[in-house]
């Protein structure tokens, strides 16, 4: 009786987050445009059709997510919610509705952040338990702002998130297809090996901890190296099209020579 009234108020959540949704839209202005137009390079990349598709995802990211400043930030701006949300939109950009319901609540930190739980710093990190996605804001603009290195800390932490979400089945949404999970878990054993071993060059070692590391590292260089990452990685790659539902080399300015 418990779990199924455990069950029945995640849904509920779920339902009343999808009225919020509704009923208080957040709309994009001119401004946002302009701003997500100069920082936001994959946005830039799309065609109007697809442009159209990731303002509205977008909206609805930003309309159902809360931000909250820790660690002496004094506001999370509309700017640096734009860009968070513009994140989630672009790494979820395969599902149509899929906004990550479960992860209702956004922290940002100014910088890495001190973690009591195990005495270490962090940039980043995903609580499913509270709904949590954590970020290091000093972090996530310098993944920003080199494109091309495979390092991206908000679409690590989405990809986290992602991945912890595909286990929830209290959320209402449904992420992986299982036959293309199947078909990318099948490949991330001998993957790993090659991180290790230094066949696969691209990856960082961090991808070799473990495979929720390797998947958040394969997402970095999926959105951000993708004509590389499929040169080096053909099969691991195209797998991810699959899973991810969308293939970034359709947006990337040119094939790597």
């Amino acid at each position: 009786m418990m779990i199924r009234s455990y069950y029945l108020l995640k849904r509920a959540r779920w339902w009343m987050e999808q009225a919020r949704f509704l009923l208080f839209k957040r709309k994009l202005s001119q401004e946002d445009l302009t701003y997500l137009e100069k920082y936001f390079s994959f946005f830039n990349r799309l065609n109007p059709q697809h442009k159209k598709e990731f303002l509205e995802k977008l909206e609805m990211v930003l309309s159902t997510k809360k931000f909250i400043p820790r660690g002496g930030l004094l506001e999370v701006t509309a700017e640096m919610e734009l860009l968070i949300s513009a994140t989630i939109a672009m790494v979820t950009f395969g599902w149509k509705r899929l906004r990550l319901a479960h992860f209702h609540t956004i922290l940002v930190y100014p910088n890495a952040y001190y973690s009591t739980s195990n005495k270490t710093y962090h940039r980043g990190e995903v609580n499913p338990k509270f709904g949590l996605i954590v970020i290091s804001w000093r972090c996530f603009v310098e993944g920003l702002l080199d494109e091309n290195d495979g390092v991206n800390l908000g679409i690590h932490e989405i990809a986290h998130a992602l991945k912890l979400a595909n286990q929830i089945d209290t959320d209402g949404e449904k992420e992986f297809e299982p036959q293309a999970w199947k078909t990318y878990k099948t490949l991330v054993p001998e993957e790993i090996e090659k991180v290790k071993s230094g066949e696969n060059a691209l990856f960082r070692e961090n991808a070799a901890l473990n495979e929720h590391e390797f998947f958040a590292v394969a997402l970095e260089n999926f959105f951000e190296r993708p004509w590389e990452f499929f040169r080096s990685r053909q099969e691991l790659y195209l797998a991810l099209v699959r899973l991810m539902k969308l293939d970034p080399r359709v947006w990337a300015k040119t094939e790597m020579n």
